[in-house]
């Protein structure tokens, strides 16, 4: 059984993905990341569950993943770095105003349309729970989902175990990743995906 040697503890949108692909590179293994729920349908209540306070196995859950980023698991990070008390947490950063453009254009864009034929309406419902829950009730709203994105960064600085803890903003690269996890850095560009225009083009808002 693979451990998890890095939980994320950074919001979606502050370069989770780059971060998933680094870390898939480094540990050679899967990288736990909100677009692998799309193929993992079983997952879904178990998240829907934790939202509403039910206990779920995330051993269990994360089985076979050595890191694990973005949302949903990053909503949980302190359950998840208990379960797995040597993992490295991650706490990606990114200036609020520039978060907030991001996020707006992508994941939140979503929220504001009606469903689609097609659309994955029990992943909407649990992601829905998990950002009410545990981010804020109001993440459409800008004041208060800067609001929520400030408390999460000082929730995280004041109660991850020091010794644990790396922040990271995905400019950084590669060092502050390989010097804490004690790997070589690898003799290649550090991974930049999932922008804005890509997000969007994948999720067809612009169509």
């Amino acid at each position: 059984m693979t451990d998890l040697r890095v939980v994320g503890a950074g919001l979606g949108r502050t370069g989770t993905f780059s971060l998933k692909l680094a870390l898939e590179r480094l540990l050679g293994g899967p990288c736990y990341h909100m677009k692998d729920l799309f193929g993992l349908p079983a997952h879904i209540p178990q998240w829907h569950a934790a939202a509403k306070g039910e206990p779920v196995d995330f051993r269990k859950l994360l089985e076979g993943y050595p890191a694990a980023v973005d949302w949903p698991v990053s909503a949980f990070w302190p359950e998840v770095s208990q379960v797995f008390p040597d993992a490295l947490i991650v706490l990606s950063l990114r200036d609020p105003d520039s978060w907030w453009g991001s996020a707006n254009r992508t994941i939140l864009e979503g929220f504001r349309r009606p469903p689609a034929p097609g659309d994955n309406l029990p992943w909407r419902a649990m992601i829905t729970a998990v950002l009410e829950q545990r981010f804020t009730p109001n993440f459409l709203d800008e004041s208060a989902a800067k609001a929520a994105f400030a408390r999460n960064t000082e929730v995280v600085r004041q109660n991850a175990p020091p010794r644990r803890l790396l922040e990271w903003r995905v400019e950084d690269g590669w060092g502050p990743l390989c010097a804490a996890l004690d790997l070589p850095v690898p003799n290649e560009p550090f991974p930049h995906a999932n922008t804005t225009a890509e997000f969007r083009a994948r999720a067809k808002l612009d169509a």
